[in-house]
């Protein structure tokens, strides 16, 4: 019974995670300009990568594994929106323009 428990757990992680890098990938692609880009694969490529890690930890079976995992995933969670964040603001310095559906540029100079 714990064995079809975890495979179970196993397979929701990983439907879950792919899910959410698909919507990452599909966001890439689909969004307007670089910073909505940036924000769709931020979010949910952090959040489709921790499952998608959490269910290589819980289908282990070992307790180091799973403390690896998870500390990858901490660290995605830490890393991930500051890049996102210096990116964009490296790429607004630089004069990279907002698409046509921003509604308004709070870094703009006034």
């Amino acid at each position: 019974m714990m064995d079809y428990a975890v495979a179970l757990a196993v397979t929701f992680l990983l439907l879950a995670g792919s899910l959410f890098a698909l919507v990452a990938a599909l966001g890439v692609v689909r969004m307007p300009d670089l910073y909505t880009r940036m924000h769709a694969a931020s979010k949910a490529g952090t959040v489709g990568s921790g499952m998608l890690l959490f269910a290589a930890g819980v289908a282990s079976g070992e307790v180091a594994v799973f403390a690896r995992a998870l500390a990858g995933f901490v660290f995605f969670l830490l890393t991930a929106p500051v890049a996102a964040h210096l990116l964009a603001k490296a790429a607004h310095q630089t004069g990279h323009r907002l698409g046509p559906q921003s509604v308004r540029d709070d870094l703009a100079k006034r």
